[in-house]
């Protein structure tokens, strides 16, 4: 979809905050984050190597992405970002596997850890909150009542709904 047409397809499913998607029966919703702060934490050694076992353990089962999943390693960061919807305060990790990816290919381009922390911090603490960011949230039947990250996408803040 060309950017010009994201917000105008998009802000018409934007919920206000996760309350607001949970009291429509959503399971999967869009927010538009407020006052958001990109942060991360490394991850324990023992958290990596249980990550390396899931992903190994995912990779014996018989399917296609059997090598891609033998060449998956988790990245050494817990991405995380503190924000705000209109229900309050919200601090989710980044479940999102582009958030991983775009480590390790900032990794590849940047040379270092540092150097491609810093991209990352620039990204998601300047460059998408002032052009207009929003979160991909979900929960599971189980716990509706518990929202996960899913995923971050850019796409321009143009200030009001689209009227459908």
């Amino acid at each position: 979809m060309p950017p010009k047409d994201r917000a105008p397809f998009l802000n018409r499913l934007v919920s206000a905050s996760f309350k607001e998607a949970e009291a429509a029966g959503r399971s999967l919703a869009l927010i538009r984050p407020r006052n958001t702060r990109f942060y991360y934490k490394p991850k324990k050694p023992d958290e990596l190597e249980q990550e390396r076992r899931i992903y190994a353990d995912a990779a014996r089962q018989d399917s296609f992405f059997d090598e891609r999943l033998k060449a998956l390693e988790p990245s050494p960061y817990d991405f995380r970002f503190k924000f705000e919807d209109a229900a309050g305060q919200h601090d989710c990790a980044n479940g999102d596997w582009e958030a991983h990816a775009m480590f390790f290919n900032g990794l590849r381009r940047e040379g270092s850890e540092h150097a491609t922390l810093d991209w990352m911090n620039a990204t998601f603490n300047e460059e998408y909150p002032r052009k207009g960011m929003l979160f991909c949230v979900g929960n599971m039947a189980k716990r509706p009542q518990t929202w996960q990250l899913l995923g971050v996408l850019r796409v321009d803040d143009t200030g009001q709904l689209a009227l459908f």
